[in-house]
């Protein structure tokens, strides 16, 4: 036995030009895949419009589950009377977007947060409280993460970061119940 009989090979994994040529071709659509000259840039030909119309389609049907989580999440939140005017989807993420303190106090405590003091929330909740009370609930109830962030010019909103339809959709059904 050779030493390269006990080493096999793993063979190279294909190169982001070779994928998408081939993702397109098995989705029927012609459209001219090249690695670009400058950087690890992958180019597109041009499309003619029945196949960009076709592409678009298949981009949609492939985040169909993402949208439709947005779209659950946005609702649950307005029957809480809970805003997020910024709530999208983006990168095949959902972006919660800036939320008004009392909204995530709101959002937090249905989340089963408890306050970190004894009194009661009020106008006066202040946003590191509040984005203290999101950290610790929104773990528990979802088992995801969220970026909480408190901005510095508006002390009286907080800006929430993006999550991936699976954690959207456990946000849904700890809402839920």
């Amino acid at each position: 036995m050779t030493n390269i009989d006990t080493h096999t090979r793993t063979p190279a994994p294909p190169s982001p030009s070779s994928e998408l040529r081939a993702a397109l071709s098995e989705a029927g659509l012609r459209a001219g895949v090249a690695d670009a000259e400058a950087g690890n840039l992958v180019r597109i030909t041009p499309l003619d419009p029945v196949d960009a119309q076709r592409l678009a389609r298949l981009i949609r049907t492939g985040t169909k589950r993402t949208l439709k989580a947005a779209r659950a999440l946005r609702e649950i939140c307005e029957g809480y009377r809970i805003v997020l005017p910024g709530l999208r989807v983006e990168q095949g993420r959902i972006t919660l977007g800036p939320v008004r303190i009392d909204d995530a106090t709101r959002l937090a405590r249905l989340l089963g947060a408890v306050p970190q003091t004894t009194e009661q929330p009020g106008p006066t909740t202040d946003a590191a409280t509040v984005r203290a009370m999101l950290d610790h609930a929104f773990p528990q109830a979802t088992g995801g993460a969220l970026s909480v962030s408190v901005r510095e010019n508006t002390p009286d909103l907080l800006d929430l970061g993006s999550i991936d339809a699976r954690t959207a959709r456990r946000l849904i059904r700890a809402l839920q119940f």
